[in-house]
């Protein structure tokens, strides 16, 4: 009995796919204070007064802010708190 061995091309993808780099995307809604948005961003990421504010008005003003990258199980971590302060977050790939 043989066993079948993947190629190297889909086994180069998959370990590619494994050490990719995700990010963690707040995304601007009608709903929480810009004050708010910086407070969770100093209080969860621990981000200075400064950055977090940059952060907070690049939601504001682009809709959207990547506020941290890493591994997808950390990124997907930080999404799930994000929801949890209220927030609208999202998960994606450093290289989409």
């Amino acid at each position: 009995m043989s066993t079948a061995i993947p190629d190297l091309d889909e086994e180069t993808r998959l370990a590619a796919a494994s050490h990719a780099t995700w990010q963690t995307v707040v995304w601007n809604d009608p709903v929480n204070l810009m004050s708010y948005v910086s407070h969770v961003f100093r209080t969860y990421f621990g981000y200075s007064r400064e950055d977090a504010d940059r952060l907070m008005l690049t939601v504001h003003n682009d809709g959207r802010a990547i506020v941290a990258e890493g591994p997808r199980e950390t990124m997907e971590a930080h999404v799930r708190a994000m929801h949890e302060y209220g927030l609208w977050a999202t998960v994606q790939r450093a290289d989409a």
